[in-house]
Parts: C-alpha cells; structure tokens; sequence
C-alpha cells in the first residue's frame, strides 16, 4: 500500500486524476478492461514533480483500469523563441533570459506539455 500523499502533490493528483479520466474514456470507447502501460510526456516547463506524479498515479489509479500500470515518463525539453533577437534555444526552466541578447520577451515554443502518448492494454 501506498503512503499518503503529501498536501504539495495537490497539483500532480489533479493531474493524475485528469489522466485517468482520459484513460476511462478511451476503455470505455474501445472495450478493453485493463492498461498494463502508459507512456506520458512530461514538459520540463510544466511545473510537475515527477516522483508526486508517479506516487499520485500509484494512488489514484486503485481501483481503476489503470491500477497496477507501468507508468512511463518521458520529459520533454523546453524552448523558447526570442522575441528581440529571434534566437530559438533550451529553455530549462521559467525565468531566464535569452542567452543570446538577454531580453527576457520570450516565447514558449514547447516544454509546457502533459500529453498520453501511448497506452499498452490487455
């Protein structure tokens, strides 16, 4: 059994539960009973503790048909666009200027993203 959940996982358990509401759905839609895997990508931009992700899901996911499920992690880098200089670069977290031309108008190209990206059923 599964310790309980710290109160700052609050935002990876809502997450979490929105993920499996879309994991019911498609059980629903295509009649299979059980996930044994997920794939979800993770944007290094958007803000969530991969370990509260992965002991939220461990929690969330009893007695659903995703309970027992490899979960599988993939972070995707973030990157951002310039707005002054039009330099595109990695953006490893939130905050920090162009590394080019310093400005901090930046655009967020990728890295905010929470997407399923796959699901093993049986």
């Amino acid at each position: 059994m599964a310790p309980p959940l710290e109160p700052s996982a609050m935002h990876e358990l809502s997450l979490v539960m929105h993920l499996l509401e879309v994991v019911e759905e498609q059980a629903r839609q295509e009649s299979f009973q059980r996930v044994s895997a997920l794939d979800v990508e993770v944007g290094e931009l958007a803000a969530v503790e991969l370990e509260a992700f992965r002991h939220c899901f461990e929690v969330a996911s009893t007695g659903t048909v995703a309970e027992g499920a490899a979960l599988h992690l993939v972070c995707a880098p973030g990157s951002a666009c310039c707005r002054a200089c039009a330099a595109r670069f990695h953006l490893p977290e939130l905050g920090r200027p162009c590394p080019r031309c310093g400005s901090t108008r930046l655009e967020i190209v990728s890295g905010r993203e929470l997407r399923l990206r796959a699901l093993e059923v049986c």
